[in-house]
């Protein structure tokens, strides 16, 4: 029998998707999972008739592969990981190359790239993204790690990823847990993408009272704009008007707000402050569905606590674009957070991270795909050393051009009650950024009074400490 090309181990809804990708291209596959049963029924239902081995033990497995094999893990992030590794390693042999796919922590991949190319071994930590039909059809692929192990991978990851305009979704990160890392900021690009489609929904519903059809039909012309075009936008529309078959009301009205999250957004949030990187808009995104899950408490409160009984009292249709507005000003902030910190863990870790390749990636196949990523990439392309997207010429333009229906949102919100945090978030990330002096003169003032943490003097070069005797 044909040795195997590839091998996936983890026959869960993303593993068994990837492994069907990879046969579809024309590659022929081995599949294992640690529970036979899974492994049978993934044979019987989506296997049957396609170029597919099965193996019952992990032995037989790495037997099925060619050299050198090339196996994909897509088990539970942490110490399944690793277990894998440790059964994987005594039947491999130098040049092999093990794929972790799932959602590991940057770090951990760090790690288990030096230990396993010290002992000849290649790894690839491959941030994946676009969910079950991605995994499908095609996702975006973040690779990084064993260089050489990539380049033996690249003819069939060029194949499985998305293809977009530009070419195909993938490129090699940069070493150790750079794919990892690129994945964890997109996801956190991802939190705050949704809670500020979420704040504006929040915003036009219960602020300027549309019913779900009119905001079906609002975020459906959203998505056919340059600015707002993109996966999230346009499956927001389709929610709207979605009606429930057991209620038959709409399924949005019957969802309970109360939001779960996996630990990627937190991860970003941790590393941004470890690495001093202000990330204000993910922060709101994050604390957003923390406080949404304390729904009891919530509930409770809001028989007690009352706010404003002002009513939006202005021309809805003429208010609806400055939600539009306010809702891509804030995006580019977003996205402007993220990129800088990817810019700042390049640098501090050696990634040497390309910035415009990775929003070439991010155009197809993962979930926070947008038209307007055509325009980050050039923005990068046409100034290597951009410091932050707010300075691209076009994305200054357009929040310059837009900043005051921002404000008009924000304040609104604010007047009606509504908590909007990442909308705010992302207008004070702006504010403080384009302000040349902020009050933390005050801040270093009263670090030294109470610490002599000292302080500088806008009279003297930077990098020259004083302290005072506060009180006489």
């Amino acid at each position: 029998m044909t040795q195997r090309t590839f091998g996936v181990i983890g026959l869960a809804v993303m593993g068994e998707n990837l492994a069907l990708n990879v046969e579809s291209r024309g590659f022929p596959i081995a599949v294992y999972n640690r529970t036979f049963a899974k492994t049978e029924s993934f044979m019987q239902e989506k296997g049957a008739g396609k170029d597919i081995k099965a193996a019952s033990t992990l032995e037989e497995f790495v037997q099925l592969l060619e050299r050198p094999r090339k196996i994909l893990v897509m088990v539970k992030a942490g110490a399944p990981v690793d277990g894998v590794i440790q059964e994987l390693k005594p039947l491999l042999e130098p040049g092999d190359m093990i794929i972790d796919g799932g959602n590991s922590l940057y770090e951990d991949t760090e790690r288990r790239t030096k230990e396993l190319e010290a002992t000849g071994l290649g790894f690839v930590g491959m941030g994946v993204s676009g969910g079950e039909e991605g995994a499908l059809h095609g996702p975006s692929l973040m690779p990084g790690g064993t260089e050489s192990a990539y380049k033996d991978l690249e003819p069939i990851l060029t194949k499985i990823a998305a293809q977009v305009d530009d070419g195909p979704c993938v490129t090699f990160i940069g070493p150790g847990g750079a794919g990892h890392y690129v994945k964890m900021v997109h996801n956190g690009i991802e939190y705050g993408d949704m809670q500020l489609i979420a704040e504006a929904y929040d915003v036009l519903a219960n602020g300027l009272g549309l019913n779900n059809q009119q905001l079906h039909e609002v975020f459906k012309q959203w998505n056919e704009t340059q600015e707002l075009n993109s996966f999230l936008i346009e499956i927001t529309a389709d929610i709207f008007s979605y009606i429930d078959p057991q209620s038959q009301k709409p399924l949005i009205d019957m969802i309970v707000d109360a939001a779960g999250q996996k630990g990627t957004g937190l991860w970003t949030i941790i590393n941004s402050l470890k690495l001093g990187v202000p990330i204000p808009t993910m922060y709101a995104a994050v604390y957003a569905r923390n406080i949404s899950s304390i729904k009891d408490e919530r509930t409770s409160a809001s028989k007690q606590l009352t706010g404003p009984s002002t009513k939006f009292e202005g021309d809805i249709s003429s208010f609806i674009p400055k939600v539009r507005d306010a809702l891509y000003c804030s995006k580019i902030c977003s996205y402007a957070q993220g990129m800088a910190l990817i810019a700042k863990a390049s640098s501090d870790f050696n990634y040497n991270i390309n910035l415009p390749e990775v929003s070439r990636i991010w155009k197809g196949g993962c979930i926070i795909r947008a038209g307007f990523l055509d325009k980050i990439k050039k923005a990068f392309q046409d100034d290597p050393h951009l410091a932050n997207l707010l300075l691209a010429p076009e994305f200054k333009q357009s929040i310059l051009d837009r900043q005051q229906s921002w404000r008009e949102v924000v304040s609104l919100a604010n007047n009606l009650g509504i908590s909007v945090p990442a909308f705010s978030a992302s207008l004070s990330y702006f504010d403080s950024y384009r302000r040349e002096r902020l009050p933390q003169n005050l801040t270093q003032a009263q670090r030294d009074y109470f610490g002599a943490h000292t302080y500088e003097r806008i009279d003297r070069p930077r990098g020259e400490f004083f302290h005072t005797q506060w009180q006489s």
